[in-house]
């Protein structure tokens, strides 16, 4: 019987691949067929849920959210407050418990004394492989003059040490630790942290990605980079991926309509030229990750941005076998809203299970559960 189901699932994968690949292309580059709108159990997607209700939100407010895996289970953060760059907008933590998130309790916040507070922007979560749980965030004005902070916790994220200012160096001024996703663990236990700067240079704006190397305790900082001028591309906000053969890639968003890349073969110390890949890019935050079984996933919107549409009311799953070549498995939200579904982040848990967190119409953040067995390349 057992033999029987395996055949009859191998058979209804291979159906589903032959029916995808023989669809015309409905997409806005006229290359891809992007699928209608998953259904939680039908499919690859086994769960999709508010962190919190829209009616009883903390703030009005929520963005940038990031989730990681503890030994204690799925803890999930993001900013919130009653607008993006508003001095009251703070960091907020929950905890996936008893197969619900626990209500979201701010940990972290820009104030100095009654009349100086910085909002807080962008965090990121991190469990290297020993030693407490990291939350790096960003503080300041605006993200072309912000900085790093990081805390750490040694229970999960339940309590939080005080915060502290990462540091500056000469190549990029503030150092900011993982810009918007995840840093990623050196074989040597080093960590290289996908980083990225905004800078304005008289009437130009120039968007330049970089990483910053600690060690594992996050001490000994150094700057990679920039790894590109700025001029080509206008990128920022990379993911890194790893490739059998140990390369390192990262994608990267930009303004010029299409996903930017990037490839070492050093473990970080240097990159090739950025160059694009085959997917749109409506100047929004992605995220990726590399699977258990050697593929990359890729959260992202897939639209360009346009006068009338920032492009954010479309996101998606695409998958790579090589990370290049890369094509469109799973629609996860598809309705018009005022703000769209955006800045995702995603990981694979121990477990194999994909767990992505995203901004839903900047109201709330939802949290999707994946089966990766079941995503059809």
């Amino acid at each position: 019987m057992n033999f029987m189901r395996l055949n009859y699932a191998v058979i209804l994968l291979f159906i589903t691949h032959f029916c995808l690949l023989g669809q015309k292309p409905n997409d806005v580059t006229g290359k891809f067929y992007i699928p209608p709108m998953e259904k939680v159990g039908e499919g690859a997607l086994l769960k999709r849920e508010f962190i919190y209700p829209l009616d009883q939100r903390p703030e009005a407010s929520a963005h940038a959210s990031t989730i990681v895996e503890t030994p204690s289970g799925m803890v999930a953060a993001f900013f919130a407050g009653p607008h993006e760059n508003h001095p009251d907008v703070g960091i907020r933590v929950s905890h996936l418990k008893d197969g619900k998130w626990t209500w979201p309790v701010e940990v972290a916040n820009g104030f100095h004394n009654d009349t100086l507070r910085y909002a807080t922007w962008n965090p990121v979560l991190f469990q290297p492989k020993e030693g407490p749980l990291y939350l790096f965030y960003k503080e300041g004005p605006n993200p072309r003059d912000w900085w790093g902070m990081m805390k750490y916790s040694t229970d999960d994220g339940y309590t939080w040490s005080y915060g502290e200012k990462i540091g500056e160096d000469e190549k990029v001024g503030h150092l900011l630790g993982p810009v918007k996703n995840k840093s990623f663990q050196l074989a040597d236990g080093s960590i290289l942290h996908p980083s990225s700067s905004e800078r304005i240079e008289g009437d130009e704006t120039f968007w330049k990605i970089h990483f910053e190397k600690s060690d594992a305790k996050m001490k000994n900082w150094e700057v990679i980079g920039p790894i590109h001028d700025g001029v080509t591309f206008d990128a920022i906000q990379p993911s890194i991926m790893q490739l059998a053969d140990g390369r390192l890639m990262v994608l990267a968003r930009t303004r010029q309509g299409v996903l930017a890349q990037s490839w070492s073969s050093d473990n970080g110390k240097t990159w090739s030229d950025v160059k694009s890949i085959n997917l749109p890019n409506p100047n929004s935050g992605t995220d990726a990750v590399t699977l258990q079984d050697g593929r990359q996933l890729l959260i992202y919107n897939h639209k360009v941005r346009t006068k009338e549409n920032r492009g954010r009311d479309l996101l998606n799953l695409a998958i790579s076998d090589d990370g290049i070549k890369w094509i469109p498995v799973m629609t996860i939200e598809n309705e018009e809203s005022e703000h769209g579904y955006a800045y995702p982040a995603i990981i694979q848990s121990k477990d194999g299970l994909v767990h992505a967190t995203y901004t839903f119409n900047r109201e709330s953040v939802k949290y999707l559960v994946i089966d990766p067995k079941k995503l059809v390349d």
